[in-house]
């Protein structure tokens, strides 16, 4: 039986491959509303690998809102916007983040969470003891 979301519960996301769609489907799934961030005209065709596309596709579809950002190509000012929206548009930011620092090319989970916090925007951090990053992180 799924849990219901807590009345007004929106969930904002960028539907990235991992932990951004696993939020989007989990929010879907309690019966809250999705704010899907596409931070670029062409995000879904140059930067949706192939074995993401499906559920990209059913997230968006879902969404309550989908905030098409005004960038034509998916770069790092466009992600750096899209992570910029995100908590602009909460009243709390879940991360699921290992604590490394920014990596200096903008747009990663460290920067959005420095960004919310310096907004004063709560932070709840998600990460198991005994978690580890596998390979290369690589964005969707």
């Amino acid at each position: 039986m799924p849990v219901r979301a807590a009345a007004g519960l929106t969930g904002v996301s960028c539907l990235a491959a991992g932990a951004d769609a696993l939020f989007a489907a989990a929010v879907l799934e309690t019966g809250g509303r999705l704010v899907a961030v596409v931070p670029s005209r062409d995000y879904r065709q140059v930067k949706v690998a192939p074995g993401h596309a499906d559920t990209y596709d059913r997230l968006v579809r879902a969404a309550s809102e989908v905030l098409l950002l005004p960038y034509t190509t998916a770069n790092r000012r466009a992600y750096e916007s899209a992570n910029r929206t995100m908590p602009a548009r909460a009243d709390r930011l879940l991360a699921v983040w290992d604590g490394s620092p920014p990596s200096g090319k903008g747009g990663g989970t460290a920067d959005t969470v420095q960004d919310a916090r310096g907004a004063g925007i709560p932070v709840d951090v998600v990460w198991p003891d005994g978690a580890a990053r596998r390979g290369r992180v690589t964005r969707s």
